[in-house]
């Protein structure tokens, strides 16, 4: 396996890895961060529910999202042995799904958001070096 391909595939698990971290912490902790968002009920709120405890399904949904993206990203990386074309498109694709995850970790923490702005960048860029598409059997139309 090339430079360009193995640093790719490390990438890939580690992007997929923090975002299942993140996944996990939405699913723990779904009405602290929905009451977050959403604030906290005040004296017109309906009896029994705050709007956080009412929007923590959102959170939840959004928890195990990001974790269907995290297990495509690692699944992803961990296949490239077999070299299929297909898992350089998946791998292209996996890299532009992350981007729009770098502001929820800006949001978290922002410095974190810019570490995963760049990882998220480097993982749409290298599928496309000549090294990965020589390693898929990438042929031009």
């Amino acid at each position: 396996m090339p430079q360009p391909v193995r640093s790719l595939r490390v990438l890939m698990m580690i992007l997929g890895g923090m975002q299942a971290v993140l996944g996990l912490g939405l699913l723990t902790n779904s009405v602290a961060v929905a009451t977050a968002i959403w604030g906290e009920g005040d004296a017109s709120t309906p009896c029994c529910t705050t709007p956080g405890e009412a929007h923590s399904g959102v959170i939840v949904f959004a928890g195990v999202l990001m974790f269907a993206v995290a297990a495509w990203g690692v699944s992803t990386a961990l296949k490239f042995p077999t070299r299929q074309p297909g898992l350089r498109v998946s791998a292209f694709a996996y890299g532009w799904t992350a981007l729009p995850f770098t502001l929820a970790f800006y949001e978290v923490i922002p410095i974190l958001g810019l570490i995963w702005l760049v990882a998220a960048i480097l993982a749409v860029v290298r599928p496309n070096q000549p090294e990965c598409r020589a390693w898929f059997g990438y042929q031009p139309l």
